[in-house]
């Protein structure tokens, strides 16, 4: 079977970790106030882990004699996880971070399901791998969303 759709994926992958850490690098800039230092550590640690996705993506794309897209080929698509107007607006912040991670714990279960119908083990293990570690980003969100909202 064509592995176009893995590939596909992968790119679409590969940008949504890029576009994800500008923004919660901006996120983590742009807040203000005692309540927002919890976010923004959090936030800080992530941007690391989405980058390390982003490589672990990058060379895979390579390995199947592709390449990761560059900035050229970026379409912006995470609307909810723009900084907010009101500098202390944590809980908009918490919210665009699950949109986020709900997109990329979608495109990760498709492209499980992508590579085992293309054969290609290697890339589910990768997907599988890194799909847990969005779901536990997304674990961790839920959490200071319920903080918030019991505020």
């Amino acid at each position: 079977m064509s592995n176009d759709r893995v590939i596909e994926l992968l790119r679409k992958a590969y940008s949504d970790e890029i576009e994800t850490v500008m923004n919660y690098q901006t996120n983590a800039i742009v807040l203000d106030g005692v309540r927002a230092e919890e976010i923004k550590e959090s936030l800080q640690v992530d941007i690391q882990e989405e980058l390390a996705h982003a490589e672990q993506l990058g060379q895979r794309l390579k390995q199947l004699d592709a390449r990761p897209p560059g900035s050229a080929e970026f379409t912006a698509r995470q609307d909810s996880l723009q900084p907010p107007a009101d500098s202390t607006d944590v809980l908009s912040v918490i919210r665009g971070v699950l949109d986020a991670e709900e997109d990329a714990i979608d495109t990760y279960r498709d492209l499980i399901d992508a590579a085992e119908d293309a054969n290609d083990p290697v890339t589910e293990d990768l997907a599988v791998t890194i799909l847990a570690e969005e779901e536990a980003h997304r674990t961790e969100f839920r959490g200071f969303e319920k903080e918030y909202r019991s505020d």
